[in-house]
């Protein structure tokens, strides 16, 4: 009896041993904070998350056709909340994208000033909300990643959004990643190479962004 009962224990332990084992090399959601020395501000970045498309899409319609963007609510909740209700309110409609450069790989959009006459106060408009905390993440800043512009501080994301056309390292853990091109990137790339105004970032002529608004994802591929 005392030989069955042993042999039992030893079972259970082996058992119980295995799974913590596998607990153990499970690779949990985590965030790390970091200290991003620019800002001189503590972040937190979450790790390991895997993008988790929205079930809406948000369709771009520009001068020089559509773009198409999938959201990731797991990774920004709030910057994706924020895009959709401004999305779904027509805030983003007559806009321009403002700024463009080849060279660093990118176009951003998505500020209410451009809407005007004056495009030199381009960049620097928001909404009447108020500005969103990072929700940085690990996800690498590759060709098609959509960002949340912002200002110096880090929890100042508002309504601006950028397009990367190429790998950009120096964005990494330092921009709200909130979305990916999925549908239209080549139109994206044309937008990139339009004339600029005085060799600056500035379009030479306004690109306008005729809507944004939000269909199913299922729609696209």
């Amino acid at each position: 009896m005392k030989s069955y009962l042993r042999k039992r224990w030893w079972a259970l332990l082996y058992v119980a041993f295995v799974l913590l084992l596998a607990a153990c090399n499970e690779k949990p959601q985590e965030q790390s904070k970091d200290f991003d020395t620019e800002t001189g501000e503590e972040v937190n970045i979450k790790k390991g998350i895997k993008p988790e498309a929205d079930a809406q899409a948000a369709v771009i319609e520009t001068d020089f056709g559509r773009i198409v963007l999938e959201l990731y609510p797991n990774l920004a909740p709030q910057m994706v909340e924020r895009f959709k209700r401004l999305a779904g309110e027509g805030f983003y409609n007559g806009t321009a994208i403002h700024r463009i450069n080849p060279q660093l790989g990118i176009i951003q959009g998505g500020d209410p000033n451009s809407k005007d006459s004056n495009p030199f106060n381009d960049g620097s408009g928001s909404s009447q909300l108020p500005n969103l905390p990072a929700e940085f993440s690990d996800i690498p800043y590759e060709r098609g990643i959509v960002g949340a512009a912002r200002a110096q501080s880090n929890d100042s994301a508002n309504c601006q959004f950028y397009i990367t056309l190429k790998r950009q390292s120096a964005f990494d853990n330092r921009y709200t990643v909130f979305g990916r091109v999925i549908e239209g990137l080549n139109n994206a790339d044309i937008i990139s190479t339009a004339p600029t105004a005085n060799g600056a970032e500035r379009p030479a002529d306004k690109i306008l962004v005729k809507s944004i608004t939000l269909q199913p994802r299922s729609q696209y591929k």
